[in-house]
């Protein structure tokens, strides 16, 4: 099952994707796509609803962030081999988590902002792993069943805030719009294996990130165990598993967006995301 939420900001409906592309209204049945409804009993129950019996949205609305209310953005670093070779750093002996403010978080084909003052604003193409029920201390073998599903993330990255001036990554990882997720949510058991998932990220139709998961360092099940030991995961919270090579600032010489480019990501069976780059607003 395939999860959406259609409207403008603010005002987005729950809705079901339909085999041939149609967005069915579930807003009798649920209030949003977010918190317990994200437990594997309210997933099953949206599961065995009759489509013909749901009212159809416009599909020429605005397709916003597949998850509403995100408690947390958690963010997995330099968790392909490859990315951090290319970023110049180690391979982590164990994950590097960080956050990416919540206000970030936009539909996945929303406008991107281009901070102020930025002349670094990178791209990275993630898998989106978002919890389905509260997860704390859970042992490895069982962290899959906290997973509600998965979707695409470009976890956008100023990397001048980031790594050269002083203080946590955060900073250079939160400018409103840079965390685009989306365009659904796909349910666990659509996705035989996350492990091995082909993504891509293309800027002004030429490619700039080939990859697969089944390239990361830390495997899915891996976090969701790892992060549990720290804080309690509650339903809603993302979990973005980091990037494969390609990103600007490991190509020569180093290359960022601008106003205008435009970005094309994708992750196989969740969809695609496409943005133009924009001036920031106030």
């Amino acid at each position: 099952m395939k999860l959406l939420r259609i409207g403008e900001p603010g005002q987005e409906k729950p809705a079901i994707l339909g085999p041939n592309g149609e967005f069915y209204d579930v807003s009798a049945h649920i209030d949003d796509v977010a918190g317990e409804v994200l437990s594997d009993e309210k997933l099953n129950e949206l599961s065995q609803l009759d489509l013909v019996d749901l009212p159809q949205l416009d599909p020429n609305q605005r397709i916003g962030a597949c998850v509403g209310n995100v408690g947390k953005f958690i963010c997995i670093g330099l968790n392909y081999a490859d990315h951090a070779a290319e970023s110049g750093m180690d391979v982590p002996s164990e994950p590097v988590m960080f956050f990416k403010a919540t206000s970030a978080i936009s539909g996945p084909n929303d406008e991107v902002e281009i901070p102020r003052k930025s002349e670094k604003t990178d791209w990275e193409v993630e898998l989106g792993v978002v919890i389905g029920k509260r997860a704390k201390y859970v042992d490895e073998a069982d962290a899959m069943n906290y997973v509600a599903g998965y979707c695409v993330v470009n976890d956008l990255s100023e990397r001048e805030f980031q790594i050269e001036r002083q203080g946590q990554w955060v900073k250079g990882k939160s400018a409103d719009t840079f965390g685009p997720i989306g365009p659904y949510l796909v349910t666990r058991d659509e996705v035989s294996d996350p492990q091995n998932l082909d993504m891509y990220l293309d800027v002004n139709g030429e490619r700039r990130q080939t990859g697969n998961t089944k390239t990361m360092v830390y495997g899915v099940a891996v976090l969701v165990s790892y992060v549990s030991q720290f804080m309690s995961l509650q339903p809603g919270d993302i979990i973005s598993t980091g990037t494969p090579p390609g990103v600007g600032m490991g190509m020569s010489p180093q290359t960022y967006l601008k106003t205008g480019d435009k970005m094309e990501l994708g992750i196989e069976g969740l969809g695609v995301q496409k943005q133009t780059c924009v001036p920031a607003k106030s």
